[in-house]
């Protein structure tokens, strides 16, 4: 049991080394406890972590019991000696190899903990790579149609100014022939006064001959 027991710590002491520094070990290691906590493997690890346990708990009261019993008769048996030394010893070597065992468990989820940190930043720094390069690609798109809509802006601009010109040109010449139509309406205004006047005249002249010719008429028939 002993035997055992000290070959089963040298061999957790020799993983703990393995895990502890960067080797091509490590990763058959690794693996190898990963296929041992799959399936089955964590019901066996447990079963035997539980036997262990209960083993370590028998030794501690054997010891226990031992003592009390020379406390009781206050004499020290060689027998009891040899027994007291033989379970404290296992309990030592049994409690040694559970802690081992828990931390070659600790050692494995936290390497495995690490891996997965390092994969996930290593994928965080391509996605911003690709993003910033994805960035610059796109400002450079950017500015090139920037740059396309303000020379057809300009372009734009310079044809409503040539628009501009040519309806101010057209105002200039709508606004010469309206002041020379005013003119001519004015002129027309003012034939129109003088053929009415000339009207009148004829009318009032007309008007007094009739009148001068009825009265010679009744002249005579006097």
């Amino acid at each position: 049991m002993q035997q055992v027991l000290f070959v089963v710590i040298l061999s957790e002491m020799v993983l703990i080394m393995v895990l502890l520094f960067k080797t091509p070990l490590r990763k058959l290691v690794i693996m190898g406890i990963d296929r041992v906590k799959r399936g089955r493997g964590p019901v066996v690890v447990k079963t035997v972590a539980g036997t262990m346990s209960v083993v370590l708990g028998s030794s501690v009261y054997s010891v226990l019991h031992i003592q009390k019993r020379w406390i009781d008769d206050g004499l020290v048996n060689p027998t009891d000696q040899v027994l007291m030394a033989k379970h404290l010893l296992e309990a030592t070597l049994m409690g040694a190899s559970l802690f081992l065992a828990l931390m070659i468990d600790r050692l494995h989820h936290y390497i495995r903990e690490l891996r997965i940190l390092r994969k996930s930043m290593e994928a965080v720094k391509k996605q911003t790579r690709s993003l910033e390069d994805g960035k610059a690609a796109g400002t450079s798109e950017e500015i090139k149609v920037l740059e396309e809509e303000v020379t057809t802006l300009l372009e734009k601009s310079k044809k409503l100014e040539k628009e501009i010109e040519t309806k101010k040109k057209e105002v200039n010449v709508a606004e010469v022939s309206a002041v020379a139509l005013r003119k001519q309406s004015e002129g027309f205004l003012l034939e129109y006064d003088r053929l009415l006047e000339e009207n009148q005249n004829l009318r009032s002249s007309l008007q007094s001959l009739d009148w001068r010719a009825s009265r010679s008429k009744s002249k005579k028939n006097t």
